[in-house]
């Protein structure tokens, strides 16, 4: 499996937040769905914070990889929905999600006006590619 991250130039980067173009040959891809801030009995972890949120979110989009064999280095694309988005938020949450990855994936982030429950600040959808 072949893994490339590139920023080309023109393009501005923000490389501890993002990757622009992450290519991938010869891999399974592993699609994760949304993860929230819940732990394992389904409470909300760091209510109004919207960095406690995404180390949540980080945690049980780790635990979900593991279980096929995958880590957060593996990731190669993640879409962030975040609800009571202001800028300020944006380096809290990508350093959450990026913490122990050798290089941030491909990232959107997507201000939403509500996620799927009150309180729910951070919803983070996967994108992985493991070895076959």
């Amino acid at each position: 499996m072949a893994v490339r991250h590139r920023n080309p130039e023109g393009l501005y980067a923000l490389p501890e937040m993002f990757t622009h173009v992450v290519a991938v040959t010869d891999a399974e891809l592993v699609f994760l769905s949304g993860q929230v801030a819940w732990d394992e009995r389904g409470e909300l972890v760091g209510a109004g914070d919207h960095a406690a949120q995404a180390a949540q979110v980080a945690r049980n989009i780790e635990a979900a990889l593991a279980a096929v064999g995958a880590t957060p280095d593996d990731v190669v694309k993640q879409t962030i929905y975040v609800a009571g988005y202001s800028p300020d938020v944006a380096p809290a949450v990508f350093a959450a999600l990026n913490r122990g990855r050798r290089r941030p994936p491909a990232s959107t982030l997507v201000p939403v006006p509500a996620l799927y429950a009150p309180g729910y600040l951070i919803e983070v959808e996967v994108v992985a590619a493991v070895r076959r």
